[in-house]
């Protein structure tokens, strides 16, 4: 085995590696809040209980495409034709804007469970005169 075909073979078992590790990222996230789904869907019956459990899917599918946007980079990382590097590109920018989007979603669901800490107010602070 050339040292060319040595490398090949160790970038095909990191894709693979990484690519299993995002997609198994992916279903642990999906079984997890489909369980958690469940089990509060029986005890409350309230839509504001599943904010929380989509803001924990939307994190683990990020976290989950982010592994397979490795995955992606590491398969062209050996002598990439421009072919490879093309559909790289369109790939990253897919699950890039799928990221954006997700990290949106998660921010702004995360502000709903969340309430904002006052501001703070133009108090003086203590022992000074007022």
């Amino acid at each position: 085995m050339s040292w060319d075909e040595a490398l090949r073979h160790a970038d095909q078992v990191a894709v693979a590696v990484v690519e299993v590790a995002g997609a198994l990222v992916i279903f642990v996230g999906a079984l997890w809040a489909a369980l958690r789904f469940v089990v509060e869907g029986l005890r409350h019956r309230s839509a504001a209980v599943f904010t929380p459990i989509r803001l924990s899917l939307g994190r683990f599918l990020t976290l989950g495409l982010e592994f397979q946007l490795a995955a992606d980079i590491l398969r062209t990382a050996v002598s990439p034709t421009f072919d490879q590097i093309a559909k790289l590109a369109a790939i990253a920018a897919i699950r890039t804007a799928l990221n954006f989007f997700l990290r949106r979603e998660i921010a702004h669901e995360q502000r709903q469970v969340t309430p904002a800490a006052p501001a703070p107010g133009p108090e003086a602070p203590q022992g000074a005169p007022r």
